[in-house]
């Protein structure tokens, strides 16, 4: 069969199948409906908690800066996968090329990695507020806050070129069926005809750097956040000082529990159905709910939603 190879002389536009969520017929109009809706949710959602921390002077506090940030990552996670999937159902085909498909690996790993990162600033932030407050103001500066997204940006620029372009050396049979709604690293390296040990390791070793220790500053984070609180005397304090959390450990108790669903799901069982359903938890389903999360149990937020949908002529 036809070897495709990553040196560029690649002139077909189908060299992938993308299998999808279901074969069945009847499905596909659900499944467009189903997605469609959530996809407009999400980025609704998201603009809106977005628009809503840059006109209220109230929240352009370092915890609200990166929320906003959190949210544009989000919508460009879930625009990465869903359009090129409605797309291949309202035109009844499977195919994605392979420049298409390496652009979507490339963004889906820029963007996971960027919901860790963020996730991380947040906590930090929380952690400063509550076990540092007098020093806050000088700590989380904006300048330092800025810095700190600019350089994840950058970190994940690279890393996501090096795995790219490491995937640019493995070859893949013409038509290569990815049975998957989407091209992620792990899919590729599985349906690969070349040996892929070099990528696999840059792969385990850059999620170890840039996913575990990012997971170990949450833990760490809120371990003295815990200890502060519990050498609080006031119980109004406790609360009032918690409270500013409860939001950002619900989000990242969906981001990592769906990550660990997506984890386990491939490692411990040879159904192709499971690990997309879990990945759909992961790129779809944990966007959109981050800023319902964010507006139910947030009253600041709450606040800016109302003010803005008031200044735009709605009654909410």
């Amino acid at each position: 069969m036809h070897q495709l190879y990553g040196s560029g002389n690649c002139t077909s536009e189908s060299e992938f199948l993308l299998l999808g969520l279901s074969d069945g017929a009847k499905l596909q109009p659900v499944l467009f409906g189903l997605f469609l809706s959530m996809y407009l949710v999400t980025v609704l959602g998201n603009l809106l908690i977005i628009l809503a921390v840059s006109s209220d002077p109230h929240l352009h506090t370092p915890m609200y800066f990166f929320l906003s940030n959190l949210s544009f990552v989000d919508i460009c996670f879930i625009s990465t996968t869903v359009p090129k999937m409605l797309v291949n159902i309202q035109a009844q085909n499977k195919d994605i090329s392979y420049t298409e498909c390496l652009a979507q690996a490339y963004f889906l790993n820029t963007f996971a990695a960027m919901d860790n990162f963020l996730l991380t600033m947040m906590a930090y932030d929380r952690f400063v507020a509550i076990c540092h407050p007098l020093n806050y103001i000088v700590t989380m500066n904006p300048r330092f806050c800025v810095l700190l997204v600019l350089l994840s940006w950058l970190i994940m620029f690279w890393v996501s070129l090096v795995h790219i372009l490491l995937v640019k050396r493995l070859t893949f049979s013409a038509g290569t069926v990815i049975p998957h709604f989407f091209c992620g690293l792990a899919q590729l390296f599985m349906v690969a005809t070349s040996d892929t040990l070099i990528n696999n390791i840059f792969l385990y070793v850059s999620t170890t750097v840039l996913g575990v220790f990012p997971m170990t500053g949450i833990l760490f984070s809120y371990s003295q956040i815990v200890s502060s609180l519990l050498r609080m005397s006031s119980s109004v304090a406790k609360y009032k000082a918690f409270s500013t959390c409860g939001s950002h450990l619900c989000v990242v108790a969906l981001f990592y529990g769906a990550g660990l669903g997506v984890y386990l799901s491939s490692a411990g069982t040879h159904s192709s159905q499971r690990t997309m359903i879990a990945s759909v938890m992961y790129t779809v389903v944990t966007p959109m709910l981050n800023p319902f999360i964010y507006s139910l149990r947030n009253k600041d937020v709450k606040g800016a939603l109302w003010r803005l949908l008031s200044r735009a002529g709605f009654d909410p």
